[in-house]
């Protein structure tokens, strides 16, 4: 690289990323396959449209890539492509999530005036409403949490976790759905460490006459290896980035299943030309690496330790005393209230915010990031909690003996004062 400071930072970024533990749930190391793709000069070529269906001339074999993307991706998954349908250019998460709610609900800044003469008004009106996970107890900002565009657009009827089993309420969140009537009911969560029964979510949704759908985004890896359950059975629509456990560049999926309703083809348009433009074909072409990749028994195996290492730890850090939310994990995820945990440090105090926490554990060279809890006292800046992902570390190789001394380290650092 003939940019010196640019080919720096990358080189103080590769030395970062070697020296630390990183425990971010979000985060994984893409293969040498992966970066290839990225750095490939299939980022040169405008691809705006579908495959056949191109506005610019040479587009060939950036029809044969995404079309392989595409039939990864749905054979990951055992998905039969007549019933199913993939989308595999939204950008990055977010994105995705906006694209099916403006393929599929109303926004009433869009209705039309009565008869060209009424100027309308959209206040007279309700927008669709979106059933998701309070942004506090685990849901995610593009589920409708009101600083998000979807919460602008559309309004969210949210739900949270039972405070005493600190895990999802089906009974409840039925009444709720029952009541509120969601045009979607969104399941899938960024701090839910819990396996989600899909089968009582669909009867959720089909009581409140909602479609189903899941953003899996920090599941789809384990998913795709088998180490949690599938949500398509159940799922009209399937969400989901690429990069975290799936172990893929930033990118995402849209998943939907074919009726007659038309819903794929309502989902592409909001997609393209709804909110982008060309696609980025290199990303595209990672994703199918990716998706390659995590077709094997080798991902099998790595999906199978990121869950026992995440237990390993959990269980670890929960005997040391640290209070765990719902009191454990069935995935890759651990959230840790280390504000009102029974701890004690060399000074007699107790617990310390997640912030500090956070702060705290990166000089020591363990990266976590502060994470509200459910119900939790302190101001989401400065929160009770921090969340733990093994993912990434198992990428490099970790197992339960690993995670052990991680855990004994984690309660060393954050007893200190």
């Amino acid at each position: 690289m003939k940019d010196p400071q640019i080919k720096k930072l990358i080189e103080a970024e590769k030395k970062r990323q070697k020296k630390v533990v990183n425990l971010i749930a979000s985060e994984n190391y893409v293969s040498k396959d992966v970066l290839e793709a990225l750095g490939s000069e299939l980022t040169n070529k405008y691809a705006e449209g579908y495959p056949g269906r191109r506005y610019y001339g040479g587009n060939d074999i950036m029809d044969k890539v995404e079309s392989l993307c595409q039939e990864r991706a749905l054979a990951l998954f055992g998905l039969p492509a007549h019933e199913w349908h993939v989308n595999v250019q939204p950008l990055s998460g977010s994105p995705a999530n906006m694209a099916v709610y403006t393929a599929l609900l109303s926004n009433p800044s869009k209705a039309p005036t009565d008869s060209g003469s009424t100027p309308y008004n959209p206040a007279s009106l309700q927008p669709s409403k979106i059933m998701a996970m309070s942004l506090d107890h685990g849901g995610h900002l593009t589920h409708g949490h009101k600083v998000s565009a979807t919460g602008k657009f559309w309004q969210q009827v949210p739900y949270g976790i039972d405070p005493v089993t600190e895990t999802l309420n089906y009974d409840q969140l039925r009444e709720t759905a029952m009541k509120e009537k969601p045009a979607i009911l969104v399941t899938g969560y960024t701090a839910y460490p819990r396996v989600i029964d899909w089968a009582r979510m669909k009867e959720v949704a089909e009581a409140g006459g909602a479609l189903l759908m899941v953003d899996m985004s920090h599941i789809a890896g384990l998913v795709a290896g088998g180490a949690y359950p599938s949500p398509f059975p159940y799922a009209d629509i399937v969400t989901t980035t690429t990069h975290k456990t799936l172990r893929g560049p930033r990118a995402a999926l849209i998943f939907v299943r074919r009726d007659m309703r038309e819903l794929d083809k309502k989902i592409d348009k909001a997609v393209f030309p709804g909110l982008q433009g060309g696609p980025h074909m290199n990303a595209i072409a990672g994703v199918a690496v990716a998706l390659r990749e995590a077709a094997t028994p080798a991902f099998r195996r790595y999906a199978a330790q990121v869950v026992k290492n995440a237990k390993t730890l959990a269980g670890e850090l929960r005997d040391r005393g640290w209070r765990l939310i719902s009191g454990g994990t069935d995935s890759h995820l651990i959230l840790v209230d280390t504000w009102m945990s029974d701890v004690v440090n060399e000074k007699g105090a107790g617990g310390v915010p997640g912030r500090v926490a956070s702060e705290r554990l990166e000089k020591a060279g363990i990266i976590v990031n502060k994470n509200a809890i459910p119900f939790d006292s302190r101001p989401p800046a400065d929160p009770s909690g921090i969340r733990l992902g093994t993912a990434a570390e198992t990428t490099r190789g970790k197992k339960e003996a690993d995670m052990k001394k991680i855990a004994k380290r984690i309660d060393e650092v954050l007893r200190k004062k």
